[in-house]
């Protein structure tokens, strides 16, 4: 939550994007670790158990965080939906957790057989957050910019970058790498989304709704080409 409100700013400066469109980008990169990186960790052979706490410890500190950094950079703090991020993360989060140990405690000699097959409904439970993410947003896509498309593709590109080189420069093995990367680079831009709507403007919502789908793009690309290494 340091690098990417930084990386927004300067990406909305630098291609001079519109106010309701920096607006949209600083609040993608204030918000938390989006709950999908998870699944993409674990589709990157990442450290699965380390997605899972630096998703709940980066939504946990949004409470605090994002109305601190909103108002560094837009001169206007804005309001986190705490009951509603608390029950993202129980029901997102936690639960699948408790659930997936629980099945593995009493069923895993079962699962053995059947654990190739997780990685393909995996990559289609991406698919199908992508398909729906772009069937409740086409409405907006049509004023969508090339320099939107292009701040929102190099944010999430940057923060990829510093998540992975930084752990690797500390000397951290392969897994971490990864794993950092992936929860730096994607962001919990559905709620960046809901704040645009609500405290500014439709055209403030917008790279919100790109980034949700981007990442989720670039993300599943990335662990695929991982996983074969």
């Amino acid at each position: 939550m340091i690098f990417m409100p930084l990386f927004a700013y300067l990406l909305a400066n630098a291609l001079q994007l519109s106010e309701a469109h920096t607006i949209g980008l600083v609040l993608v990169g204030c918000s938390a670790g989006g709950t999908a990186s998870n699944v993409i960790c674990y589709l990157a052979k990442g450290n699965v158990a380390l997605s899972i706490l630096m998703t709940m410890a980066s939504t946990l500190c949004a409470v605090i965080a994002m109305p601190l950094l909103s108002y560094i950079y837009l001169s206007q703090s804005v309001a986190v939906p705490v009951t509603d991020m608390m029950r993202s993360i129980l029901l997102i989060v936690f639960l699948p957790v408790v659930t997936g140990t629980a099945i593995n405690s009493f069923l895993g000699r079962y699962l053995i057989r059947v654990q190739g097959l997780f990685p393909l409904f995996s990559s289609v439970a991406i698919a199908l957050i992508i398909a729906i993410i772009v069937a409740l947003n086409q409405h907006n896509f049509a004023s969508l910019s090339w320099a939107v498309l292009a701040a929102v593709v190099l944010h999430n590109m940057l923060g990829m970058g510093v998540g992975y080189f930084i752990p690797r420069l500390l000397k951290y093995d392969t897994a971490i790498c990864r794993t950092v990367s992936i929860e730096v680079g994607m962001q919990n831009s559905g709620l960046s989304v809901a704040l645009a709507m609500k405290y500014f403007s439709v055209a403030a919502a917008l790279p919100g709704a790109m980034f949700s789908i981007w990442h989720n793009i670039s993300g599943s690309t990335i662990a695929s080409y991982w996983r074969q290494k």
